[in-house]
């Protein structure tokens, strides 16, 4: 039997089956479909749920809905039903697994010749390109094109590690972390929390290594995402409190702990701290102080620029709907008059418009900012539009009656599908 034989046989659709584990819709499909597992920490209550013990659910999440259909392909043997995105994420895995070990077993107390690296790349050559990909990344409608482009530089930066010394270890350590952060991101943007999680731990470690106290602290915000999409606020809230020590040793020249603050901001909305919340996006604000930039556009892009659109999507988790509606629109009217947000950020204050007027129970407002921000979540293939909007597909029950709404529901529905 599988997760979904046994979840029907109780009589759960998905959504009730969600709700009673208090976690997206979208979170039980990715279980049942195989394409990631239950968080340990979610585990019992899974197995009271659905009535079998831990044993017994150990082997219904373990079954794919193609279990039993035929013999496990031996190694180089063509892999069933053509699917060439999961065979590009396995390798993916697979390479950011052995880079991971290579970087923490490097012997840095050992000071080899700079010409020992002669005719490999250098930690500056992987540096160049991280920041060449966080680029190609940041301009991609579809992010997850840029998934085979980072997977071949983990399996150069594999091919440097092996068996290497000398000086350039703390940099080359330096660009693992960086590299975990966008295999990270790119994982968290199709939805696999999982895998997300796994990368930011690397990246965590990696810059550690390094003594990149900047980028270990951004590893550490990134990971704390996961928990907030799962929202488990008080696990993020630890989370971004390390992180926050962490950057206060790093480059006070970088934006790196006002950016700690703003996603603080949303760990203390979460825990229902509007006071709190408001200290920490009062904190991430002081970042107009700093003389430069702050930021290298690449794992570490905070300016400020989202701050409006931050307090507002504050204010909308904090049930506060005036404030929340005033703020995001002045952020939609400053993203327009400065040449545009991205897609991303677009479809993310449009999503959270919608949401006020689902919050208000008014369906003219839910469609109007509702499906514009579908129509970019569809344009983009950002899994991080589609989130928010099935946050949104959560509180439109009331005004099922309304057919224009029951048409958005089923078709933001149906964009968690593709």
């Amino acid at each position: 039997m599988t997760l979904a034989e046994r979840r029907r046989a109780l009589g759960y659709s998905q959504e009730a089956f969600a709700h009673a584990l208090g976690v997206d819709r979208t979170t039980v499909g990715r279980w049942e479909s195989g394409k990631t597992e239950p968080l340990p920490s979610l585990r019992p209550r899974l197995a009271e749920v659905l009535q079998v013990g831990l044993t017994e659910l150990g082997a219904l999440v373990g079954q794919s809905p193609s279990s039993g259909q035929g013999p496990v392909p031996q190694s180089g043997a063509a892999i069933p039903r053509g699917d060439t995105e999961d065979m590009i994420r396995r390798e993916f895995l697979r390479a950011t697994s052995v880079v991971g070990a290579l970087t923490s077993a490097l012997p840095a107390d050992r000071a080899a010749a700079l010409d020992e690296v002669a005719g490999r790349e250098s930690a500056s050559d992987f540096s160049q390109m991280n920041d060449h990909l966080w680029q190609v990344y940041q301009l991609a409608r579809a992010k997850r094109s840029v998934l085979p482009i980072v997977r071949e530089q983990l399996s150069v930066l594999t091919r440097t590690l092996r068996g290497f010394s000398g000086p350039e270890v703390p940099m080359l350590c330096g660009a693992a972390g960086d590299l975990f952060q966008l295999a990270g991101e790119l994982a968290y943007d199709r939805n696999r929390y999982t895998d997300a999680a796994g990368s930011y731990a690397l990246a965590a470690s990696a810059s550690r290594e390094a003594g990149a106290y900047d980028l270990w602290a951004c590893a550490l915000v990134r990971h704390a995402y996961v928990d907030l999409c799962e929202r488990r606020f008080k696990d993020a809230a630890d989370l971004l409190s390390a992180a926050e020590m962490i950057a206060r040793r790093g480059d006070s020249a970088l934006s790196t702990r006002h950016w700690v603050a703003s996603v603080q901001a949303e760990a203390f909305a979460g825990l229902g701290d509007l006071s709190a919340c408001e200290r920490a996006l009062d904190a991430a604000e002081k970042v107009a102080y700093l003389a430069g930039p702050g930021h290298n556009s690449g794992w570490l892009r905070f300016d400020g620029s989202r701050l409006a659109e931050e307090r507002g999507a504050r204010y909308v988790q904090l049930g506060r709907l005036d404030l929340a509606e005033q703020t995001l629109r002045s952020a939609l009217e400053q993203g327009a008059l400065a040449h545009g947000h991205s897609f991303r950020r677009r479809g993310v204050v449009l999503a959270d418009l919608a949401a006020v007027g689902a919050k208000r129970r008014d369906p003219d407002q839910v469609i109007v900012f509702g499906r514009e921000a579908l129509d970019l979540a569809r344009e983009s293939s950002s899994g991080y539009v589609a989130r928010r909007l099935q946050a949104l597909r959560g509180e439109l029950g009331p005004m099922a009656h309304d057919r224009r709404v029951a048409e958005l529901e089923a078709e933001i529905g149906a964009l968690s599908k593709t």
